[in-house]
């Protein structure tokens, strides 16, 4: 079952949806991992450091108050060092509690004690201060330096802890983004990328079809109908194709039915054209009787006019002929410079009218050609005609021949100085009844003489083709096979 063009682009859009969401939702995770990080270090770690530094604030300021209460007995300072203690205790205890590893607490656990012990050192003195004037505890200053030097360690190792944990954090947290940073720049490249690739696969499996679809109406239009089209394609392209490929068969049985109408109406006309010339021409022979100037006059008119309309009437059961495939041709080795001679002979005296110069260019050497002498002198009596009446005065109408013998071709050109034919024009020049945009004052033709001349040139293995430019005259080429025996004998 073949998708429609609409199901290949949903589908197509889908998993380019599919793609992007992944990626997003990679970034996603990344990101939520670096606020947790941030958050765990804005809410536990930068507290914790926060606190352990009230704590060290609190014990230098017990410290202080403890010695300005033994030197002056004064109980305000007694009870600053008891309201610090116990805002030391309600830190430490909150600490305590927000505390998650082993290390932290062992070290608040220590801290605790060495409070404890402190305090229990403060009491002794405050009892003995309180008897006596001096203190009599034996190196109580050395071992309330000692213990405060070790609580202020213990809280700077803590503090120490958080602040690596900290640094660490933030290591992790930039490591963390910038490979992040560059995974999803990967990702987005390559769902980019696959975005793209599945693109162009979609596009070109509605485009493929399309341009052969293209192509084949290009052939149909230049009266290729005969050949259907049969692709691969999605099932709306699939009834699109169907109906061209109907419209041909349509098309090639109305040509059919034309071509058989005309070879019909041409064969009928023949016999009673034909008594007409002959009847004309009996007429100006004076057979019947002497004629005066203006019936013979009328006669010559009707005598050329017969003759084209003869010739016409040949040229299309000649085509009709090459068309059915009936045309029977005889292939003979064939002086080609003698048939030129012979087609410019023809036109010689009208040429000389219009004061157009004839010209034969050739290698010096004969060219033999395997052909059908009356067809190809049927094709240059077409050309030459068609580039004189192109010509303006005084143009020259040229015919080249030029063997390759290695190749073992024969290359024949016919140019004139006329016009030129408009570009528009060229890819339909050899079409049956097709005249071109390019207008002579003299009678216009038939439309029949190039399309005769390229079936003849098709049926002796050859190509022709036209080169033209507005205003710089036109050339016909076409390549015949030169003869075995040529080819040989001059390589």
């Amino acid at each position: 079952m073949r998708l429609s063009i609409f199901s290949r682009l949903v589908l197509t859009s889908l998993v380019i949806i599919a793609v992007m969401g992944g990626v997003n939702l990679y970034a996603l995770f990344q990101l939520r991992q670096l606020t947790a990080m941030s958050t765990q270090m804005a809410s536990y770690h930068y507290p914790a450091v926060e606190s352990a530094k009230r704590l060290l604030g609190s014990l230098y300021a017990q410290q202080n108050n403890e010695k300005k209460f033994l030197a002056t007995k004064d109980p305000t300072f007694r009870t600053n060092v008891t309201e610090e203690v116990e805002e030391f205790q309600r830190v430490l205890h909150v600490l305590r509690g927000q505390e998650s590893s082993t290390r932290g607490l062992t070290l608040l656990q220590e801290t605790g004690e060495l409070l404890k012990e402190r305090e229990r050192l403060f009491d002794s003195a405050f009892q003995v201060a309180t008897r006596s004037i001096h203190p009599a505890i034996p190196d109580y200053e050395s071992k309330r330096d000692s213990l405060t030097d070790r609580m202020s360690f213990t809280l700077q190792n803590y503090i120490d802890l958080h602040e690596a944990r900290v640094s660490v954090g933030v290591t992790e947290s930039r490591a963390s983004a910038a490979q992040a940073e560059a995974v999803t720049e990967q990702l987005v490249l390559v769902a980019l990328m696959f975005g793209l690739g599945l693109a162009g696969v979609a596009s070109y499996t509605i485009l493929r079809p399309l341009r052969e679809l293209q192509g084949h109406i290009k052939h149909i239009g230049q009266g290729n109908f005969g050949a259907s089209l049969n692709i691969k394609a999605p099932a709306e392209l699939r009834e699109l194709v169907d109906s061209v490929n109907w419209m041909g068969r349509k098309l090639q049985e109305i040509d059919e039915m034309k071509t058989d109408f005309l070879a019909h109406v041409s064969h009928e006309l023949r016999t009673p054209m034909a008594s007409i010339q002959e009847g004309t021409n009996l007429l100006l022979d004076e057979i019947p009787g002497p004629l005066m100037p203006e019936q013979r006059m009328t006669l010559r008119i009707m005598a050329d006019s017969s003759k084209r309309l003869m010739h016409l009437i040949a040229t299309i059961l000649d085509l009709s002929k090459m068309e059915a495939g009936m045309m029977e041709y005889r292939f003979v080795p064939v002086d080609l410079q003698r048939i030129v001679d012979i087609s410019i002979n023809k036109i010689r005296l009208l040429a000389d009218s219009k004061h157009v110069q004839l010209v034969l260019e050739h290698a010096g050497q004969r060219a033999w050609v395997k052909a059908d002498a009356s067809r190809l002198e049927q094709v240059f009596d077409n050309l030459l005609s068609n580039a004189l009446k192109f010509s303006p005065e005084g143009g020259v109408v040229k015919v080249y021949l030029k063997p390759d013998l290695q190749a073992g071709v024969l290359e024949v050109a016919v140019s004139d100085t006329g016009p030129g034919i408009a570009p528009e024009d060229l890819p339909h020049i050899f079409e049956r009844f097709y005249q071109g945009r390019t207008k002579v004052k003299q009678t216009a033709g038939s439309g029949l003489g190039l399309a005769l001349v390229k079936n003849v040139v098709e049926a002796h293995g050859g190509r022709i083709w036209i080169e033209s430019e507005r205003g710089k005259g036109a050339t016909v080429r076409f390549i015949l096979r030169l003869t075995k025996s040529e080819a040989k004998g001059k390589s």
